[in-house]
């Protein structure tokens, strides 16, 4: 019987291993680039996005050396907060050496009046308790502070020492009112007008005398070192001050 072979008139060539094909570099790296483009372009991506969000954090990122707290039932206005901003960083020093000074005002919207927004006094309370508990701030500017001491039970005495767990009925002992300080009362804080909150205009500092000034207390080592470097800020803005918040407005 005739093989298999003949029988399909199979050539011997034909069943001789090919010769692998030797490839040349070029073609070596041209294969290469199309089997794996994509994926070097996905890597691209996502490598480019955390390069971006790295460097826009730590380098693009303005980082406050000082956090100042405002409460009050509504918004200050947009001019008077970035005058704020720049006057206090007068009396502050570079902490983190960045190459300047930057104060940043956090207001927290909190009505503690029986007619409040209960969606806004959610809001205002949830970012509030964020900054009491993490030491955050260390100076308050306060239109309530009454029902802010009793609220939270952050400010400690002006004299610096801390109240008891009882004594939040006499907040007018850790409080200043805005007026009682003459380096508040001279800063320049030039006139305010309609933004994205309000619609009225007039003068910032008219403004900020119905407030309070207080500074936070420290229970433990952690919030004494959050709040200390805003000591000597405190010190500069409360010279001279005589408190006057026991006397009926």
């Amino acid at each position: 019987m005739a093989s298999y072979r003949y029988e399909r008139d199979i050539k011997e060539e034909d069943i001789r291993p090919l010769k692998e094909r030797q490839y040349t570099r070029r073609e070596r790296w041209n294969n290469w680039w199309d089997y794996n483009l994509k994926w070097v372009i996905l890597g691209a991506i996502v490598v480019g996005f955390v390069g971006y969000c790295f460097i826009g954090q730590y380098f693009f990122t303005v980082h406050p050396d000082y956090n100042v707290a405002v409460v009050a039932p509504y918004y200050l206005p947009e001019d008077t907060v970035e005058a704020l901003q720049r006057e206090l960083a007068a009396f502050g020093e570079d902490l983190n050496e960045d190459g300047e000074v930057v104060v940043t005002v956090n207001v927290y919207t909190l009505d503690y009046s029986e007619n409040d927004d209960a969606y806004m006094t959610m809001a205002g309370t949830t970012r509030l308790a964020a900054d009491v508990q993490g030491s955050l701030s260390s100076i308050y500017i306060l239109y309530d502070p009454a029902n802010f001491e009793e609220s939270t039970g952050a400010l400690r005495y002006l004299d610096g020492s801390l109240p008891q767990g009882d004594s939040d009925d006499d907040w007018w002992n850790m409080v200043y009112r805005w007026t009682d300080c003459p380096v508040l009362t001279g800063l320049d804080l030039g006139s305010y007008g309609p933004d994205a909150t309000q619609s009225n205009t007039g003068d910032s500092q008219e403004y900020m005398s119905s407030f309070y000034v207080g500074f936070r207390g420290a229970w433990n080592s952690a919030s004494a070192e959050s709040i200390a470097p805003g000591e000597p800020m405190w010190e500069q803005l409360t010279a001279g001050a005589v408190s006057t918040a026991a006397e009926e407005p």
